[in-house]
């Protein structure tokens, strides 16, 4: 009992072996013409394994790497086409020899239909013995007699061919031919891609079974491999870009904190303190506490510790490549006055840029000059007039002070901010530029400020050179504002009606009216005039005409009918603009221009 369980399991062994043997045996092939795969029910006889084939449906290879099916008779066929999926195969009978015999044919595999039109020939028995140059049907010869087809439609002209043949019969010969098979069954499998063969553990020799994967389609392999490769490219190119990218961006921030490193070890024996971006959000509460927006950054209150505020910039990353930090910090290690806002520390902790600066509860000059009629604004005459000369003493400073000049380029009513007790402060020295000492002019390729407080010839060559001049014009427009109590540009008028701030009130003073509606005590209306003389001399178009902030800070300090009115500044007529621009370009020849200190 135990030695008949024994054989069977060795024999379902066995047996299971073979039909996974055949399964994973490579049962697809050709015969040199990679169009033409043959696979299950065809094999390739004597080169693949007999479990890779059907009985009957044996192929083999010639040497001109044809693929032959052999049929009942010794006729061979050449295989042009092997539809799998209609169970067909289109061939060609090089010789003949098979419609020649086709009313003998028999398969018990294959069923055979003509395709092509019939194409009638004239059989003739040749004697060996006369040699004619037409073709042979081999099959038919024998080592007597040739047997040759000549086309019935040509006429016949051949003398030898009449003379030495003998004509047998006529012949309807077709060269394509059509055999289809209807076992087994695999047009299924086919149709769904996938492979076809018998199935294991199968009691019926005819029972077929899918398998597989299924194939690519014809022409989908080559359009896949296209679409692969053409994707595979594009990524390749999206990948060299954002390694680019990448490798750029961080060399661009290498270089940018390595110059903000080599700057710091400049300035270490001014000695600011440095913070970590660690301190920064401990000491502003995690950035809660907006105060506004500065030149390149966003500035937020914080507390060193329970009793001591302070303001904290952190600035953007810009594309400026760290300049608005060197420029902002070096200027401000240089400067020590009262009029100018004290930088208390930094933060160049990685990538993160930021300065940190004393508090100013009073916010900045632009709160209280931003309505022309507000008087819970208004700060009075004498406050006003202490303010403006603080200005002038720290931009004064910064002008002559130093080391070296430095122009700040951005002095507006929001960049000057008021302590406790309305003293001004000037702030945020992003833009500033650093040039040598008792030079006259900086070059500059492009313009830099605020517009509405930018001196002409930042924008034009044609009204003179850059230089510390610049910000004497901008200092006028803010006192001026100070004076109206609203901006230089009246936005609210018509285009047709729009005045020009600064003329409105040099006619103003021209005719002898008040300059602003609260005059209410006496010397305020010699103060608002004394500041509005000082505004219109700043503003002059010809920088050679402004006085220096040396001379404006004497004026603002002595009485003001002293003061002589300045020429018009500017005139809404077409002529006097045309003339304030040809005694611009007449000043371009009179300041020489020097390099800006890098």
């Amino acid at each position: 009992m135990m030695k008949g369980s024994t054989k069977k399991a060795i024999c379902l062994f066995h047996f299971m072996f073979i039909a996974e043997l055949g399964v994973s045996l490579n049962c697809t092939g050709s015969c040199g013409n990679p169009g033409i795969d043959i696979r299950f029910p065809f094999k390739i006889k004597d080169r693949q394994p007999e479990q890779c084939g059907y009985h009957g449906f044996d192929l083999s290879c010639n040497e001109m790497g044809d693929i032959v099916l052999e049929l009942p008779g010794a006729v061979k066929l050449n295989i042009d086409k092997i539809d799998y999926k209609n169970q067909a195969i289109y061939a060609s009978d090089p010789e003949g020899c098979l419609l020649s015999q086709h009313s003998n044919f028999n398969s018990s595999v294959f069923h055979k239909q003509f395709k092509m039109s019939k194409v009638n020939f004239t059989i003739f028995n040749c004697s060996l013995n006369n040699a004619i140059s037409r073709p042979r049907i081999a099959c038919l010869s024998t080592h007597q007699y040739d047997v040759l087809a000549v086309d019935s439609e040509q006429s016949i002209d051949d003398n030898e061919l009449l003379l030495s043949c003998t004509k047998m019969y006529d012949l309807p010969v077709q060269r394509d031919i059509r055999l289809s098979w209807s076992n087994p069954k695999c047009g299924y499998c086919e149709e769904t891609g996938k492979q076809c063969r018998l199935r294991v553990n199968s009691s019926s020799e005819l029972e077929t079974e899918c398998y597989g994967l299924p194939r690519p389609k014809k022409g989908a392999r080559k359009r896949n491999l296209t679409i692969g490769v053409t994707t595979g490219s594009i990524l390749l190119g999206v990948l060299v870009i954002a390694v680019y990218q990448i490798y750029s961006f961080r060399k661009s921030e290498e270089e940018y904190q390595a110059k903000v490193e080599r700057f710091l070890d400049d300035y270490r024996a001014m000695n600011p303190t440095r913070y970590s971006h660690a301190d920064l959000k401990k000491m502003t509460n995690q950035f809660r506490d907006e105060l506004g927006q500065g030149a390149y950054g966003t500035v937020f209150k914080g507390k060193l510790s329970s009793e001591i505020p302070v303001a904290v910039k952190v600035l953007n990353n810009s594309s400026e490549k760290g300049e608005e930090f060197v420029n902002e910090m070096g200027t401000m290690a240089r400067i020590h006055h009262v009029n100018v806002v004290r930088l208390i520390g930094f933060c160049a902790d990685g990538f993160r840029r930021a300065l940190v600066y004393e508090y100013l509860p009073n916010d900045s000059l632009q709160k209280f000059i931003s309505s022309a009629n507000a008087k819970n604004v208004f700060l009075g005459w004498e406050r006003l007039h202490h303010i403006a000369l603080g200005v002038a003493k720290g931009i004064e400073y910064l002008h002559q002070g130093c080391d070296q000049t430095i122009l700040h380029f951005d002095i507006k009513p929001h960049n000057i901010l008021l302590d406790n007790d309305f003293n001004p402060k000037i702030a945020d020295f992003g833009l500033a530029k650093l040039c040598s000492k008792y030079k006259s002019a900086i070059s500059m390729t492009t313009a830099r400020g605020t517009v509405g407080y930018i001196a002409p010839e930042v924008f034009s060559r044609n009204f003179g050179n850059v230089s510390y001049k610049s910000d004497v014009y901008s200092f006028g427009m803010v006192v001026l504002e100070m004076v109206g109590g609203r901006k230089n540009v009246d936005d609210t008028a018509e285009n047709g009606d729009q005045v020009y701030f600064p003329e409105w009130i040099y006619n103003l003073l021209e005719e002898g009216e008040d300059l602003r509606f609260h005059i209410e005590e006496e010397g305020d209306a010699e103060i608002a005039k004394k500041l509005a003389i000082v505004g219109l001399w700043c503003i002059q178009w010809n920088p050679v005409d402004r006085p220096s902030m040396k001379i404006v800070v004497q004026m603002l300090e002595g009485e003001g009918d002293r003061l002589s009115t300045p020429p018009n500044p500017l005139s809404s007529t077409a002529p006097k603009r045309k003339t304030a621009s040809i005694a611009g370009r007449r000043l371009h020849q009179e300041l020489a221009a020097i390099s800006e200190t890098e």
